[in-house]
């Protein structure tokens, strides 16, 4: 599989099912990619549930799994992390997301704003990777008062954390623990600067992060044919509706997500933010709005760019998603 004879498909919606979703999971397993996230939210299935599922449909993939401290106890997810390593066999990774909407973390339970979730995030995380030790421990915070806790069979091995967020309130907590700290597709020297700067901060506390990128791909056998593969995808949006979602987006409290509408302003004739670089996806969608656009080479020599800047991950999706994870697989990956 591979190429541009799926243009027509690119704007397809294939429903989560369980069957869809293994399909999906064991194409990225065979494919040789490092592992897949699921995404937490409203609009998605629950992130733990899902890959529990896939778990024995895989072998070696592994799954980021993104869930919000705050709305479970930390030390039952460090139960819940322990016991999905045991059954994968080593196979976690956690998203740490705080979330973006106060509206959407109310409809959760959760009444805290912005700041003071990314201060609870930082708490819930010291009671995690203490209860990873698998020693006793007490517990008193702001947040959190545990008495008594003992995670009596720990991790092995302990679940690298990704953590996100653009925010200084953010980056004040991925430089105390964040393994991988994530940052959305902006061009290269708005990333360079961003990981220049949480590498300072986190040095501060004796520490070296690795970094990831969350982008979308869309390549293509020519330049001409993934540009117009990608307009395709936004074709059926008139103005009211990209209206509509930009006023939605803007309302969010999320410094990253205001940083990915300023690349564009809502403008159909700013989406080409940086070479290849295509702002298009993120008119009505929320979180992670641009997209490598391009020639195989193309997309190839732009990966290369964020490499040389101190990306070390890159978390790709495209639409729909199984037939361009093979073509990233076929036609970009062997540029790499």
């Amino acid at each position: 599989m591979g190429g541009p004879a799926r243009a027509g498909t690119a704007a397809a919606d294939c429903p989560a099912t369980l069957g869809y979703l293994t399909q999906l999971a064991q194409a990225a397993d065979q494919l040789g990619y490092e592992a897949v996230l699921t995404p937490t939210g409203a609009h998605c299935e629950d992130a733990w549930i899902t890959t529990a599922a896939l778990i024995a449909a895989t072998r070696r993939l592994k799954f980021l799994v993104a869930f919000r401290p705050g709305l479970v106890e930390p030390a039952l997810a460090a139960q819940s992390a322990a016991t999905f390593q045991r059954l994968s066999g080593g196979r976690l990774l956690l998203n740490v997301v705080t979330g973006g909407s106060d509206a959407e973390q109310r409809s959760y339970g959760d009444p805290l704003g912005h700041d003071e979730r990314y201060a609870r995030a930082g708490e819930f995380l010291d009671v995690l990777r203490t209860a990873w030790r698998g020693e006793p421990f007490e517990h008193r915070g702001a947040h959190y008062r545990i008495d008594g806790g003992h995670l009596r069979r720990p991790p092995d091995p302990v679940p690298p954390i990704h953590f996100g967020g653009s925010s200084e309130a953010a980056l004040a907590v991925a430089a105390r623990h964040a393994d991988t700290y994530l940052t959305w597709g902006e061009p290269v020297p708005q990333v360079a600067e961003k990981i220049a700067r949480v590498r300072e901060l986190a040095a501060a506390h004796g520490r070296a992060p690795r970094f990831g990128l969350r982008v979308h791909v869309l390549s293509r056998d020519t330049a001409e044919r993934a540009r117009a593969d990608a307009e395709a995808l936004i074709a059926g949006l008139d103005a009211e509706a990209v209206a509509a979602g930009q006023r939605r987006l803007r309302a969010l409290e999320s410094v990253g997500q205001r940083r990915m509408l300023d690349l564009h302003g809502g403008d159909r004739d700013r989406l080409w933010v940086a070479p290849n670089l295509w702002a298009g996806i993120g008119l009505v969608r929320g979180g992670a709005g641009t997209a490598l656009v391009g020639s195989h080479e193309q997309v190839a020599e732009r990966i290369a760019e964020y490499r040389a800047a101190g990306i070390e991950e890159f978390v790709l999706s495209g639409y729909p998603y199984l037939e361009e994870a093979y073509t990233f697989a076929e036609r970009v990956r062997p540029l790499l």
